[in-house]
């Protein structure tokens, strides 16, 4: 029969993190904001316990700050006492938020169930289950709050590291299934914040790396091989961290590549959505079709409550309605007073005004030498994508290749914005 074992693979949760720049807008949220990473938190508890896991592992950045107030270690502390009552084991290591210098030794002592990597130099552990050892789990944490530029955070983290550091206390190290390393690290993706080479964790012997650090669900070399892997963070903070967040339920089993099942743990979902407005023929349809996609995009996100970013699209009439003074906020508080589980932090105009080009045309002024100048790149497509191709290189950006095959939409759209932009600079 062949063995296997089950874990949840958390990261980030930054307790005691501030949600900035929303008490301006309103107090209720802001508050509501700092009970949902607490909330998130315990529900990477209860998804260990509902599924009776092995163990579990945090890679990182469990407090925001380096000092952390003494109600966010009560916190956390509860959550590992919870699982120590379950049995089950829980292995972290420490971030650049939390480094291992910060951690203060007088407020609380960990659980039997926990485990600190070191900081200082790999560490290793072990996890058994009716006297039979079933995983290694090796890692290491951030000491400071930086990571030396000529030092590789892991260097010394493989399996055949962690068999010879264990083989004196554990016999049967070496005979262990599994091995599972742990770093808080930016990987190949920032490289500033401990980055290390994919290919060089691939070579550890390790079966799973769970990563810290990235604030987004990554697998290298892909989902369907899920060998290095960042769970994300566990509740977005803002704008910048939108969708569903959550943790993974990991299972290994021999033979097979690891398996991952995401746990939404997030109370609250950050989103931006764009809404086509062209077919409404009023405000008020327009504040109807915009609680539909609240709706709709809430029931895909898995959270009970939402603060979203909307931006307004499609050309329409309503453009020169929505650039009065005061409309779209007032458009803005309507639609966070309809529904108390939604709330809007910002709604942004992208709409145009609609435009009769052959009346330009006709017209013989500026707008209509541009739109013959528009009408002659569009007659050849490739000189048209040269001078795109040109104008990213000089930027020093590679230019992605959905932009050519998009390139009469993306040109239509640049007509229209033009125009746009010469109508307001007449008004």
């Amino acid at each position: 029969m062949r063995k296997r074992i089950t874990f949840i693979h958390a990261a980030d949760l930054h307790l005691g993190a501030p949600f900035r720049g929303l008490r301006a807008l309103s107090e209720a949220w802001a508050n509501r904001l700092l009970t949902a990473i607490p909330e998130a938190y315990d529900r990477v508890v209860d998804a260990a316990l509902a599924r009776q896991v092995d163990f579990v592992v945090i890679a990182g950045d469990i407090f925001d700050s380096a000092r952390a107030s003494y109600g966010d270690y009560l916190h956390f502390f509860e959550g590992l006492r919870r699982l120590d009552k379950a049995g089950i084991p829980v292995y972290l290591c420490t971030g650049n938020h939390d480094p291992f210098t910060s951690w203060s030794r007088d407020f609380f002592a960990f659980p039997p169930n926990a485990v600190m990597l070191p900081a200082d130099k790999p560490g290793f552990a072990v996890y058994r289950k009716d006297g039979e050892t079933l995983a290694l789990i090796g890692g290491r944490g951030y000491y400071n709050q930086t990571w030396p530029s000529d030092e590789d955070i892991a260097a010394g983290v493989t399996r055949a590291a962690a068999e010879q550091a264990l083989a004196d206390a554990v016999p049967d190290a070496a005979q262990a299934p599994f091995a599972v390393g742990l770093l808080h690290t930016g990987l190949d993706l920032d490289p500033v914040k401990a980055p290390t080479n994919p290919a060089r964790l691939l070579r550890a012997g390790m079966d799973y790396w769970a990563l810290g650090h990235i604030h987004m669900k990554y697998a290298h070399p892909s989902f369907d091989d899920p060998r290095l892997v960042f769970s994300g963070c566990i509740q977005g903070r803002d704008i910048k961290e939108t969708g569903e967040r959550g943790c993974f339920a990991v299972t290994l089993e021999e033979g097979a590549r690891p398996a991952l099942e995401f746990v939404p743990t997030a109370s609250v979902v950050w989103q931006r959505m764009d809404v086509d407005v062209a077919d409404c023929a009023n405000v008020a349809e327009v504040t109807d079709k915009i609680m539909r996609e609240l709706f709709r995009v809430n029931g895909k996100a898995h959270c009970e409550e939402m603060c979203v970013r909307i931006t307004l699209t499609g050309t329409t009439p309503l453009h020169a309605v929505f650039a009065r003074p005061g409309v779209l906020e007032d458009l803005r508080k309507h639609i966070n007073d309809g529904y108390p589980s939604f709330y809007c932090d910002a709604l942004v105009d992208a709409t145009l005004r609609p435009y009769d080009k052959e009346a330009l045309r006709r017209e013989g002024l500026f707008p209509a030498v541009f739109l013959q100048v528009a009408d002659a790149l569009r007659a050849d497509r490739e000189d048209e994508i040269a001078y795109i191709q040109e104008e990213f290189l000089l930027k020093n950006i590679q230019l992605p290749s959905a932009y050519t095959r998009r390139i009469d939409e993306l040109a239509a759209d640049a007509e229209d914005l033009v125009l746009d932009l010469l109508n307001r600079g007449d008004e």
